[in-house]
């Protein structure tokens, strides 16, 4: 053998040596998610999807409300790969710079209120008498805490925004008035066991939880349900204190269009594994469909708020999104 040829063997060696070892596997291990309890049952199906197509990635999530979901990483420092948020701005405001430097945001709802055959009235309540029902004496309804689960303050906001719309003065005090504060939990999806064994007559929900869980429920006008973007100027009319980012501190938040965001967080101990879920998930043959297919409308691309945040992405999810504020 020739000394040249020796030398352009040990040449190619090198250079297969140079190569991510992540470029000749498929993604594998433990892949950690945190996310919306709202998110719950499509995430489920996207698990098994992904799972299916990536047979050694073994997908942990851990539903809970939005804003406690992002306070695992900033306060206890919980180790995570992915967060996904019922409201993207709780992204934005808590966990953005210091453990992300991305937010892509991918589906919409809208708020309903939820109730069964079993719950009080509900044979007479309708879009125009709903606030006359949860006025009333010995009816039980709730939502979920506005510190910690989005759908928590947007109740709060729709309870604002219907009491301007049907011009009904003291409307939202009357009503919060008629809802002790046991009937406020941690997060939203809580609250449908308690609509199905009869102990509570009537919970705040999105829509696609109430459609994924068979509930009966009452829409709501556009104007006010918190659900349709051409409304942003009088959803931005109601507003809500909650836990700020550090103890003892408030933040306010703004009514907008729900909007959820999903994040790669910048320490993801399975970065390989995060990049290949993300782009399953955000794939509109894919996490988009099956979303889609369970009552929740996704943006199809996805969304990112900033050319500068979408060069940030891992090259696999560039093309997966487009820049729209």
């Amino acid at each position: 053998m020739g000394k040249g040829f020796r030398i352009c063997l040990g040449l190619i060696f090198l250079c297969f040596c140079s190569i991510p070892t992540s470029a000749f596997s498929a993604p594998h291990g433990v892949l950690t998610i945190f996310h919306a309890g709202s998110l719950t049952v499509p995430m489920a199906a996207i698990e098994k999807a992904f799972e299916a197509k990536y047979p050694d990635v073994d997908v942990q999530r851990e539903p809970s409300g939005s804003s406690k979901a992002a306070r695992k990483i900033s306060d206890l420092g919980k180790p995570c790969d992915i967060m996904a948020a019922a409201d993207y701005k709780v992204i934005d405001k808590l966990l953005r710079p210091d453990y992300t430097d991305n937010n892509i945001r991918f589906a919409s709802n809208r708020m309903v209120l939820c109730y069964t055959d079993r719950s009080r009235f509900a044979e007479t309540i309708n879009e125009k008498n709903w606030m006359e029902i949860l006025q009333k004496s010995g009816v039980v309804w709730g939502h979920s805490s506005p510190d910690l689960d989005p759908c928590g303050y947007r109740t709060l906001m729709v309870l604002q925004l219907a009491e301007k719309y049907y011009q009904r003065l003291g409307l939202y005090q009357k009503t919060l008035a008629n809802r002790p504060k046991r009937n406020v939990r941690p997060k939203a999806v809580e609250l449908i066991s308690l609509l199905q064994t009869g102990n509570m007559d009537y919970a705040w929900e999105y829509r696609s939880v109430a459609v994924q869980h068979n509930l009966k429920f009452v829409e709501m006008p556009d104007e006010i349900n918190l659900g349709n973007y051409k409304f942003d100027q009088e959803y931005a009319q109601a507003t809500v204190e909650v836990s700020g980012k550090k103890p003892g501190t408030t933040m306010t938040m703004t009514g907008k269009s729900i909007t959820y965001g999903v994040t790669l967080l910048k320490d993801a101990p399975n970065h390989d594994a995060a990049i290949a879920f993300l782009a399953f998930m955000l794939d509109s043959s894919g996490g988009l469909k099956i979303l889609e297919e369970m009552g929740q409308p996704p943006f199809i691309p996805a969304r990112v708020s900033s050319e500068e945040m979408q060069e940030r992405l891992p090259e696999q999810l560039q093309s997966l999104v487009t820049v729209r504020q």
